[in-house]
Parts: C-alpha cells; sequence; structure tokens
C-alpha cells in the first residue's frame, strides 16, 4: 500500500510539472496549453474533454499539417478542477513556447477567476457551454468567451422541456414544484436566481438544495426532497456527483424519470456507474452521443489508426464528453484559422480574441469540417460571446447502455436571459471602471493593440 501511494504521489507530481511536454519552440508552431484534470473526482469529465481536443488537434496536426501552415504544439497541467492550481497553470504556461494564443480550463471556478487577468494579459478566456453568464456581453468582456450555450439558456431549456414535452404545454408549469440539486461551487451557484426568476415569470415553486463537494454523499439532500415531494428535481451535478444522486434517488423513492440533468450531468460516464437506477434518466445536450459526425471517423482513421489517440479505452469515443472535446477543438481552431485570414499565420493571443469574435459556424462550414450533426450553428459577434443557444434532450436506457434523443432544438427564454445578463454585465463594468466597447460599429479593434 505504500507503494502505491508513493506511485500515486509521483504521478502528481509528474503531471503537475506539465505532462506530455512539449520540445522549444519552433517556427511555424502555435503553443495551447491544456489545463486538464486526469485525475480526482471529475476525470471523467477531464480525461473525456481534453481527449476529444487533443484528438482533434493532432487530426489537424497529422492531416493538415496543422492550422494555416502552423502545427499546433501543446503541453498539460493537473488542474484536478481546483481554482488555486488552474490560476497557477495560467501563471506557469501562458508564457511557454513563445505565448499561449488562449486558455481553456472547463471549469467555471477557474475561468471566472482569471477575467480580468486574461483582459490584462490579453488572453481569451474559453468556457465552452458554461462560466460567468454575464460574460456573454462581449462588450464588457472583451476575452471571456463561452460557445454554445450559457447557464441562464441551459436552465430555461430545461424548464421548457418540462412544460412543452413532459407535460404537454408550457402553461402546465404553473403549481408545478421544482427542486434544483445543486454542485457547492460556483459552477453550481450559477443558475440560482436565474430560476428564481423563471418560477416567477410561470407561477412555480422553486427550492435549491446544494450537495457539498465532490458529492458523494446525498443521504439528507434527498431526506429533504421526499418531504417537499417536488414534481421534478434539475441536477445540476459534476463527476461523481451524478451517479450518487440517481442511486440516491431510487433509494428514496423519487422517480429517475422526473430527474432532469443539466449540461453537466448528460454523459455516459455519469449514468454508466449508476447502473438500473439511471433508467429513463433525461438530460440537456448541444452535442449528442455517439458517431454522429465524420470528423470522429476522421480521428478515428487518421489518429486512432496510428496509435496516437489520447483515450486509453477506445471505447469512449463518441461518447459525450470526448465529443465535447472534439467540439471544443473545432472552436478554437476555427477561431486560429479566422485570425490568421486577417493577421496571418504566426498569431497571438490578442488576434485570436478577433478569431473567436467573428467565429461563425453556418450549415456550409459544418460540413466542410465534417462536423454537421455535432452541433447546431455558432454565431458569435462582438456583444453576443455564446452565439448558440440552443439544445436538444436525450434519454438513457440502462438495458441498452445507450442514449436516445428525446426532443427536437428548443431555444431558451432570451428575453429573461438577456435582462439579467444586461444588468449583470452593467454591474461589473460600474464596479470595474470599465468602458463598454461600442459595438454598434462593428469594429471593437481600436480598444486592443492588435
Amino acid at each position: 500500500m505504500k507503494i502505491k501511494a508513493i506511485l500515486t504521489s509521483l504521478a502528481l507530481v509528474a503531471s503537475l510539472a506539465f505532462t506530455a511536454p512539449v520540445a522549444q519552440a519552433k517556427e511555424g508552431t502555435l503553443y495551447v496549453p491544456i489545463p486538464s484534470y486526469r485525475v480526482g473526482p471529475y476525470a471523467v469529465g477531464g480525461t473525456g474533454y481534453f481527449g476529444g481536443i487533443l484528438d482533434y488537434y493532432n487530426l489537424l496536426n497529422m492531416r493538415d499539417g496543422g492550422v494555416g501552415g502552423m502545427k499546433l504544439i501543446w503541453s498539460e497541467c493537473e488542474t484536478e478542477y481546483s481554482v488555486e492550481r488552474g490560476v497557477e497553470c495560467y501563471k506557469r504556461l501562458k508564457d511557454k513556447e513563445g505565448g499561449a494564443v488562449f486558455f481553456d480550463p472547463l471549469s467555471v471556478g477557474i475561468s471566472t477567476a482569471l477575467i480580468e487577468t486574461g483582459r490584462k494579459d490579453k488572453m481569451p478566456i474559453i468556457a465552452v457551454n458554461h462560466g460567468k453568464t454575464a460574460g456573454q456581453r462581449g462588450d464588457v468582456f472583451p476575452y471571456y468567451f463561452m460557445p454554445g450555450i450559457n447557464t441562464y439558456d441551459e436552465h430555461s431549456i430545461m424548464m421548457h422541456f418540462i412544460g412543452d414535452v413532459l407535460e404537454g404545454d408550457r402553461s402546465k408549469l404553473k403549481g408545478q414544484k421544482i427542486a434544483m440539486l445543486f454542485h457547492g461551487s460556483p459552477y453550481g451557484r450559477e443558475a440560482i436566481m436565474f430560476m428564481d426568476m423563471m418560477c416567477k415569470k410561470h407561477g412555480c415553486e422553486h427550492t435549491a438544495i446544494e450537495v457539498p463537494h465532490p458529492g458523494n454523499e446525498q443521504q439528507s439532500q434527498w431526506l429533504k426532497i421526499r418531504k417537499m415531494k417536488p414534481d421534478y428535481v434539475l441536477l445540476r451535478g459534476w463527476g461523481v456527483m451524478n451517479p450518487v444522486a440517481m442511486q440516491t434517488a431510487v433509494r428514496t423513492g423519487f422517480s429517475v424519470g422526473n430527474l432532469i440533468g443539466n449540461i453537466w450531468s448528460n454523459s455516459d460516464g455519469d449514468v454508466i456507474p449508476a447502473g438500473d437506477a439511471a433508467e429513463g434518466y433525461y438530460a440537456i445536450t448541444t452535442h449528442p452521443a455517439g458517431r454522429v459526425a465524420k470528423v470522429i471517423d476522421d480521428i478515428v482513421d487518421t489518429v486512432y489508426s496510428a496509435g496516437k489517440g489520447d483515450l486509453d479505452d477506445k471505447s469512449r469515443i463518441g461518447s459525450v464528453y470526448w465529443n465535447l472535446g472534439v467540439l471544443a477543438g473545432v472552436f478554437h481552431t476555427e477561431a486560429l484559422r479566422i485570425a490568421q485570414e486577417r493577421f496571418g499565420p504566426k498569431v497571438n493571443s490578442a488576434q485570436v480574441r478577433w478569431g473567436f469574435e467573428n467565429l461563425r459556424l453556418d450549415k456550409a462550414r459544418l460540413d466542410e469540417l465534417g462536423a454537421t450533426g455535432l452541433v447546431p450553428e455558432i454565431n458569435i459577434t462582438c456583444m453576443d460571446h455564446v452565439g448558440g443557444h440552443l439544445a436538444k434532450f436525450q434519454q438513457w436506457s440502462a438495458k441498452k447502455r445507450q442514449w436516445s434523443v428525446a426532443s427536437d432544438w428548443i431555444e431558451g427564454d432570451v428575453e429573461l436571459s438577456q435582462s439579467i445578463i444586461d444588468a449583470g454585465a452593467e454591474a461589473y463594468a460600474k464596479e470595474q471602471g470599465i468602458t463598454p466597447r461600442d459595438c454598434s460599429k462593428n469594429d471593437g479593434d481600436k480598444d486592443f493593440d492588435l
């Protein structure tokens, strides 16, 4: 046991010293830090997401020679999903190899902690499908991007799904009791105020119930849920919290078919450990599971056939978090390509900000990338650093061990979301002494030394 503990400690030290280090900076390269988490209670998300990103990067390097003739290079830093470790990884990696071009930590806590640092350093901070929701306002948050959907989109879509699909009419939300079981973190708490406002609008009752990190003990929370007898429970979970929620729900007599998972409670890694308890579970998604797009086959044929794949377990190819990582890789490299079209092949982080802000993924471009079926169209602008606002639902069959699509694309309550986003962004600008950019000029570059 002592030897095992020593080996585990050595492995962690090695990861903190950047796993898979790259060589010294070379001409013809662009450097991307990988602030991953491959250990701890959230490793199923981290290994899937960052594995998908690296598999997509390797596809482009091997098939296309990189992006715009520039090879992608990277180094990893293990964050363990810790804000402190994430910020330290940023400090240690941002200036390597001639300078990073963006930073994507897959963490609300880390990305939020880096908002002002990113602005100062002119470093795009990327938070796919999550983050500080007011950050959608690019006039106030120029270096903060949340491609996909934001938290308010997510929860209004979940409520619309309950009303329109499960209840048959949105008016039937009136009088419903809705509990939200949320992860005890900045990520988990981000939705509380919005859910209160959604239920105020629709005449339902909302109760938020916190599950402390990491979430492997929930008995008291589910006893509270049993007493209040909600019609639905929204699961805003992460990592080990999710299968424990399903198993505990069943033990306390709550129907898992009335447990609706959010975007970080929607993966194979969330439901498979729950076993039969996950049967009939619904979850929101922006990216369906499975080999749903040509780009996935391209990765298998080019990267994995050459023994260069990041996943040890090839059965995870096409899993929800891995697919999301591939999608993030598409976002990342398209922003690089767009920046290159304006500034030339060797782009810096400030120029890549411009690339993200002009990210357009229409049907034609998705077809070219082989990404059709993986994501709906995305259109990021100066004012809108999210660019999507649509999601579907999927339902899990424990017997078949697979997801099935349970809805068409559903739009969130954009009007209600925007009012809160505007208020939050304006309060933040006042607090930080920020003069918002004038996005009506569709210029925005005057504020930056590009």
